[in-house]
């Protein structure tokens, strides 16, 4: 079940960065509902809200280790289902954003609400995923 979701996540992810860029002026707002939500294309040589830009050797080292471990973590069969969730959700994201730094060397964000720095879907998976990983280990019996 984990593989799918990984893989549906994954295609969704670079399906929409995929359009964005063929689709999207560079830098560019594209209002979708007036004053609260835009599609505006980014190219990200940071980590969220831009920071440590232009240190991609790094970002793909650490993303590489956090795949490590949380593959590591899916390995158990007495997790709960939506423990397993939560941490492909988190895999996916980082795949995700992972492909963009290795053949970019930056990652294309495009969704913007303009309360928050332009984002992906795959740091949406990533949070949603933090979420529901942090509610487990805070709020449920081992």
């Amino acid at each position: 079940m984990i593989p799918i979701i990984v893989a549906s996540i994954l295609f969704f992810d670079q399906l929409t960065k995929f359009l964005a860029t063929k689709l999207l002026p560079l830098n560019a707002p594209v209002s979708i509902i007036d004053k609260f939500f835009y599609l505006t294309l980014v190219r990200n040589k940071g980590a969220a809200f831009g920071i440590l830009k232009d240190q991609v050797v790094f970002f793909i080292l650490v993303t590489l280790a956090a795949i490590a471990i949380i593959a590591l973590s899916l390995k158990g069969k007495d997790k709960p289902r939506l423990y397993k969730i939560a941490l492909g959700f988190m895999l996916a994201g980082a795949i995700g954003n992972l492909i963009d730094r290795v053949f970019f060397g930056y990652v294309i964000d495009f969704l913007d609400f303009r309360v928050w720095p332009v984002f992906n879907i795959a740091d949406s998976f990533v949070t949603i995923g933090a979420v529901i990983f942090g509610y487990f280990t805070l709020f449920k019996k081992q």
